[in-house]
């Protein structure tokens, strides 16, 4: 594991590993090409545009999908 080949990494707290996991993201976001999506993803995308755009009143809102999660952490 590259926890074990990174000197100081395994003593850091879950904060300062949480910080490390969002400056990691952000420099691989920031490269367009760095993270390539494969041609599936792009396909069940594409599918679920078309289902969308043929039938724009089915689904919820995220207001409806967010009260929904809600609802269910609170039972």
């Amino acid at each position: 594991m590259i926890i074990n080949t990174i000197p100081g990494l395994k003593n850091l707290s879950d904060s300062e590993k949480l910080l490390l996991i969002n400056e990691l993201w952000d420099s691989l976001s920031s490269q367009e090409d760095a993270l390539p999506v494969p041609e599936s993803y792009k396909a069940i995308l594409d599918e679920r545009l078309r289902d969308h755009e043929a039938n724009p009143e089915q689904g919820s809102t995220w207001k409806e999908v967010k009260s929904r999660i809600l609802k269910k952490n609170e039972s």
